[in-house]
């Protein structure tokens, strides 16, 4: 966690996209939320919804790559043998992938709540004590997912870093983040029930249009994301092992990125 802290402090690099993609979403998604209100019939409000599930997915997105942007800083770096060369714990190292990953997301949060407020007026009085729940389902998944892409990244070698980037691009049909998931085909919709986020965007929805909530909804998609995050650590230990045994690791000093 502080070699990630020391990265970020001696590279503006690393620091300026935690803020100005975020920044760029919400403006350019504002702007077409508001449009879309001005010309909808009075009484929905197209900034509660539309905006507010931009803001959500974009930090589900942010919390994912904080924990893979930090694994990849390893991999960039060549520095996995001397990572793992130390007395480090594989737990402590996840745990620190986990650490850093509250940190960048935070920070995004705060800059795109700090926009959509300002410029748009967001108000997250119109969700009440739920955006707790939401911002947590959000949060345990993107985890889940980002320690599972780095495992993934792990055993397959660093060329296999393509494979990560559009991740949440591909699940967002599927979880209805723009849409109810009454919408899609019947096959998609069963994909959409085994992922957490698709019952934090359906929550949204129905808060904003009658201000009601499934209360066993929300607590369903809280364990699939705690069950996620339980399979995923589980698996980054498994393929952790196998490379440690088979000398995968090595390739990590060898093998470039390209």
């Amino acid at each position: 966690m502080l070699r990630q802290f020391y990265l970020m402090r001696g590279s503006p690099a690393r620091v300026v996209p935690l803020v100005v993609w975020v920044a760029i979403d919400i403006v350019l998604w504002g702007f077409i939320t508001r449009y879309l209100h001005a010309v909808t019939s009075p009484g929905f409000s197209f900034v509660s919804t539309l905006l507010g599930a931009v803001l959500l997915w974009d930090f589900f997105g942010r919390v994912m790559q904080g924990v893979t942007i930090a694994f990849f800083e390893d991999v960039w770096s060549r520095n996995f043998l001397n990572v793992f060369a130390s007395p480090l714990s594989i737990a402590e190292y996840v745990a620190g992938l986990v650490v850093t990953s509250i940190a960048t997301s935070a920070i995004g949060l705060v800059v795109m709540v700090a926009l959509a407020t300002a410029v748009f007026g967001l108000s997250f009085f119109a969700y009440g004590l739920m955006l707790v729940p939401f911002l947590l389902v959000l949060f345990l998944f993107g985890i889940a997912l980002g320690i599972f892409a780095s495992a993934v990244v792990l055993r397959l070698g660093p060329a296999s870093e393509w494979l990560v980037w559009p991740v949440p691009a591909l699940l967002s049909p599927f979880v209805g983040v723009f849409y109810p998931l009454s919408t899609l085909p019947g096959w998609m919709q069963q994909i959409g029930y085994l992922l957490p986020p698709s019952y934090v965007f359906e929550a949204m929805r129905a808060i904003v249009l009658d201000g009601t909530v499934s209360q066993t909804a929300l607590l369903w998609s809280g364990g699939l994301a705690a069950l996620y995050i339980v399979a995923a650590s589980w698996f980054f230990v498994r393929v952790y092992r196998y490379a440690a045994r088979s000398g995968l690791l090595a390739r990590y000093s060898a093998e470039s990125v390209s």
